[in-house]
């Protein structure tokens, strides 16, 4: 099956998002489709999975010219879409999750539920994926939400599946799996379309790419004839730094001191330190326990035993309101279901955590809200339209930045950001290392969680590396490689 888009525009009021793009692609090629957030990736693909409908230009799928008017008829004719939001539903098991929208009926028109359980156990076998059918999915990680999804796709049958960002909450080896299946899915002919921002993964699964640029396309060609610095020059139209960001400094008073911190499951006798002005890093695989216990310094999770002291004080945090007032931000790392309100704009979601800053007697000083928040964009280089448009019209990155800004204008004594570039492109990613740089050097304490080495490497001034909700060890200077991370996050001790 061969698929071509020719000529695709398409906007979105005075947001000219596709202008004029043009690409194809055929059974048996993984291409990866790359650029910025706001490129015109995502709509171009929802162009293709019929979400959305182009202004102009034509879609053809082996030399017949075919329109979509909805997500259906795009399936019928053989594509699939793997969105980077996930579509699953938390309260079915997994294996009516697999059927959505197309279930199995019994003769009497009944769902077969014993016949979809079996397909899925079947799926399940076939892709060496050990998960009970049955579960439901609001018990599954975030990981294995995702391979639940490719699963659904690879059962459509279909011949053509687009795959936006799937690798971006999986661990090491769950990534290989996911590459594992790729390469089954090539060698039945199936086409994918890679969308990613993690370029070394490129490198390794895909056979072509294909770069877009403010709704342009911009490069296209053979991934083995091409580095991933330029890949990522192509991408925001300019050579990229990969160069260490850490800097010699001062650091200032002890922010925050935790001491024996437990919690019965997900981390245990836990003993962190952090300065003004420094940038700690936290690292390790998924599931070691770090976002956990972030979220019980800021008063989100419950801990069994063990102290905090902020600024030399001993404090018993029992609420994220009460961290808040207490100095501390953290910005989570599923921006879909715990930092933005879909229902709200880009204004209100930028200010819901300092509306009491800003309100006197109850009534909020919208002006200098406006202007705080103004102050941000500019600095974040956030890409938008209205400040009134909703928070789902900007990009995965953009809509990070807006959570980035909310915390910003708290004025944070402590900041902790988990996996805060997270689905973010290359630009905006250097865009907040600088913002992050830029906070540590106005005296604030930053924790950075994150699962890549490299991210780690490049903006912290030492690392903490976790093990099943322990500290194994501390990294930093010579020790801060991805050698002696990897080692540690391993279970592995320092030599």
């Amino acid at each position: 099956m061969k698929v071509e888009m020719k000529n695709i525009r398409k906007s979105f009021g005075s947001n000219d998002v596709l202008k004029g793009v043009t690409m194809s692609i055929q059974g048996g090629d993984i291409c990866a489709l790359l650029g910025e957030n706001g490129a015109g990736k995502s709509t171009l693909m929802n162009i293709l999975g019929g979400v959305h409908q182009m202004d102009a230009g034509s879609i053809v799928i082996d030399d017949k010219e075919v329109h979509f008017d909805t997500p259906a008829q795009s399936q019928e004719a053989g594509i699939a879409f793997i969105h980077q939001e996930l579509n699953l539903i938390n309260d079915l098991p997994i294996y009516e999750n697999m059927f959505l929208g197309r279930e199995l009926k019994t003769k009497s028109g009944s769902l077969d539920l014993k016949e979809m359980y079996k397909q899925t156990e079947e799926m399940f076998a076939k892709m060496d994926v050990d998960l009970d059918p049955g579960k439901m999915v609001r018990d599954l990680d975030a990981s294995y939400k995702q391979i639940v999804e490719i699963c659904r796709a690879m059962m459509t049958n279909a011949s053509i599946i687009i795959m936006d960002e799937p690798t971006t909450s999986l661990t090491d080896s769950e990534i290989e799996r996911v590459f594992a299946m790729m390469e089954a899915m090539k060698e039945h002919d199936v086409g994918i379309i890679f969308i990613s921002h993690k370029l070394n993964e490129v490198m390794q699964i895909c056979d072509k790419y294909l770069v877009l640029r403010d709704g342009n396309l911009v490069a296209e060609g053979y991934v083995a004839d091409v580095t991933t610095k330029e890949l990522a020059s192509f991408m925001v139209g300019y050579d990229v730094r990969t160069e260490s960001l850490r800097r010699e400094k001062t650091v200032g008073a002890e922010v925050l001191r935790v001491t024996g911190l437990t919690h019965e499951h997900a981390f245990r006798d836990v003993n962190v330190s952090v300065r003004a002005g420094e940038i700690l890093g936290i690292t390790g695989l998924l599931g070691d326990g770090r976002s956990e216990l972030f979220q019980a310094i800021f008063g989100a999770e419950k801990f069994t035993s063990g102290q905090i002291h902020l600024n030399g004080k001993e404090v018993r945090i029992k609420s994220t309101y009460q961290a808040i007032k207490e100095g501390i931000a953290y910005l989570p790392r599923n921006r879909k279901e715990n930092a933005i309100i879909k229902d709200m704009n880009i204004m209100e979601n930028a200010s819901i955590a300092t509306w009491p800053m800003f309100s006197k007697r109850g009534i909020i000083n919208s002006k200098k809200h406006r202007e705080t928040f103004e102050e941000q964009r500019a600095a974040l280089r956030l890409k938008m339209g209205e400040l009134t448009d909703s928070i789902t019209s900007l990009s995965g990155g953009n809509q990070q930045k807006v959570v980035l800004a909310k915390w910003l204008a708290a004025n944070p004594k402590l900041l902790i950001l988990d996996n805060p570039t997270q689905g973010v492109d290359v630009g905006a990613k250097e865009d907040i290392y600088d913002i992050i740089l830029k906070l540590a050097e106005e005296d604030i304490a930053v924790v950075v969680l994150s699962s890549e080495a490299q991210e780690i490497i490049r903006i912290c001034d030492r690392a903490l590396v976790m093990f099943h909700g322990v500290i194994q060890g501390e990294v930093a200077g010579d020790l801060m490689n991805e050698h002696t991370i990897m080692n540690l996050a391993t279970g592995g001790v320092l030599a």
